[in-house]
């Protein structure tokens, strides 16, 4: 979007009597680029659409906070990241909790067959096995086809720690991957 109309939607932001047109303005702008973000983090719509909310919740509590010296978007996908992250830690720990989570992933795993579906399960399984940051890192560069100065801009993380983040995680895929088959 223009800068213009991040400055539309901040005036309107800032007045008391404007707030809520500003924030409408804001979701209709953002609201779907933000959700196809973190679609590609948790993967499910419904899981999406609880981040999201939680995403919103706090952009509009805390855009007094928004400092101006990046994007409006750049501080919002900041925020989505953030929530979707902290989502995929606390759904982490449940899966963790779960034995027949962990069952699941081994019995697919275990299965000697290959079809499309399968893989696709498999590659699935090998991304949610990911450190969080490695499985951040791997879903914007293979998925988004992210450049790493632009993850390093929004992740605010160096080129080479990302470069050596998304190194690692394809080696993991490719050795869970070939696990499988």
């Amino acid at each position: 979007m223009t800068a213009a109309t991040d400055e539309q939607i901040l005036i309107l932001l800032q007045q008391p009597d404007s707030r809520e047109q500003g924030f409408r303005l804001l979701m209709s702008v953002y609201q779907e680029r933000l959700y196809w973000h973190i679609r590609k983090m948790v993967g499910t719509h419904s899981d999406t659409d609880d981040v999201l909310q939680n995403c919103l919740i706090k952009v509009f509590r805390n855009i007094h906070r928004f400092e101006g010296k990046s994007q409006l978007y750049t501080w919002l996908y900041r925020i989505a990241t953030n929530e979707a992250l902290t989502f995929l830690k606390k759904a982490q720990r449940r899966a963790t909790d779960s034995i027949d989570g962990q069952a699941a992933v081994f019995q697919l795993q275990a299965e000697a067959s290959v079809d499309g579906d399968k893989l696709l399960q498999k590659l699935d399984a090998a991304i949610e096995a990911l450190p969080e940051k490695q499985k951040l890192v791997f879903r914007l560069r293979y998925y988004e086809e992210m450049s790493y100065k632009d993850m390093s801009v929004r992740l605010q993380t160096s080129q080479g720690a990302l470069k050596a983040s998304y190194h690692h995680a394809v080696r993991k895929v490719e050795a869970a991957l070939k696990e499988g088959l």
